[in-house]
This record gives C-alpha cells, structure tokens and sequence, in this order.
C-alpha cells in the first residue's frame, strides 16, 4: 500500500466545509445530505492524498503563486496544493456552479 501524504486543512477550508453543511442541514433541512457530504469529502481527500499529483493543476485565469489542484466531490470542488514537504494542503470547498462563467 501507498504510504499516504500527510494532510494540512487551511482554515478557509474548515469555513467552507461549515458554511456548506450549516446550509444544508438548517436551511434545506436535510441533516442526512449534510452528513453524506461530511463523509465523501473526507473520504475524496483521504483518497486523493495518496496521491495527490494525479489530477491536472487547475488552470487559473490569472498567475497564481501556488499550483493549486481541484479534485470534484457531488457539486463541490475541493481546491488543494501541494508543499514542498510533501504535505498536501487541503485550501477551500467551492460550490462547483459557482464556479461557471456566464458564457458556459
């Protein structure tokens, strides 16, 4: 088995998550779907932190200073870069429609 790179959670990260499932369960009132969500994404990033390269970096329309990289969960991306130690750092959950320019 594939030793597993070690995961860092930006506090962006953890505002999203909890901005998201907040939404979910109080305002949609689906507690379950909430938790589901919980799950896959816990589950896409323990996955994808085997090996966290596999995916292309995402294509920004602007320079960035990190390579960051996007890996879908649902409707969600996780947004994610990996450091120079080796440790991938777990950045933002974007709502994937979010993200659609106006001619898509």
């Amino acid at each position: 088995m594939a030793d597993e790179q070690k995961v860092r959670y930006l506090p962006t990260f953890y505002y999203d998550l909890l901005s998201t499932v907040t939404y979910i369960k109080d305002v949609l009132m689906n507690p379950a779907a909430a938790r589901q969500l919980v799950n896959d994404v816990e589950s896409t990033i323990l996955e994808t932190s085997k090996n966290p390269g596999i995916f292309e970096p995402y294509r920004a329309e602007r320079k960035l200073e990190k390579t960051y990289y996007r890996v879908k969960v649902r409707n969600y991306y996780i947004f994610y870069t990996i450091e120079e130690d080796g440790i991938m750092e777990v950045c933002r959950l974007v709502y994937a429609r979010s993200m659609l320019r106006p001619w898509q």
